[in-house]
């Protein structure tokens, strides 16, 4: 396992103009919502085209962070929060949730379904970190061009 950088200052200077966010309710279908307003997002966004490969690894942490989301950190009726800042570095994930309970990595397992989703996260961003929100958490990860 790599080691996380702990600071939570951008990878990049931030874009000039707001963040895009988009809200999801709470369930499987969010994940793929998700990464569908992502790659739509990227696709048409007016900084510097993505490589494919790139676009593919935002959109599996796109999906692994929003599955945590749901799973862990919302309760019925909830919803989670998507932000995606681009530069011509990089590009940073954010996925809000309103419980503090912060995701870590498990152990690997051949026997456990699940688990590996924070494992993907860490070997595809240059980095990632969890902050504390007054009404929650918000997962970050940003993916380097």
């Amino acid at each position: 396992m790599t080691e996380r950088r702990r600071d939570n200052a951008p990878c990049c200077a931030p874009p000039s103009g707001p963040p895009r966010q988009a809200t999801f309710p709470r369930g499987p279908e969010a994940a793929h919502q998700a990464r569908a307003y992502v790659r739509d997002l990227l696709t048409h966004d007016d900084a510097p085209k993505i490589a494919d490969d790139l676009l593919d690894d935002v959109l599996l942490v796109v999906s692994e962070l929003v599955t945590n989301a749901y799973r862990y950190g919302t309760e019925p009726g909830d919803f989670v929060l998507v932000t995606v800042l681009t530069t011509a570095e990089g590009v940073r994930i954010e996925v809000d949730d309103p419980r503090r309970r912060r995701p870590h990595l498990r152990n690997e397992s051949d026997e456990r379904a699940r688990g590996r989703g924070l494992h993907i996260v860490d070997a595809l961003a240059a980095r990632w970190d969890v902050d504390d929100r007054p009404f929650g958490k918000k997962v970050w990860a940003e993916v380097a061009r």
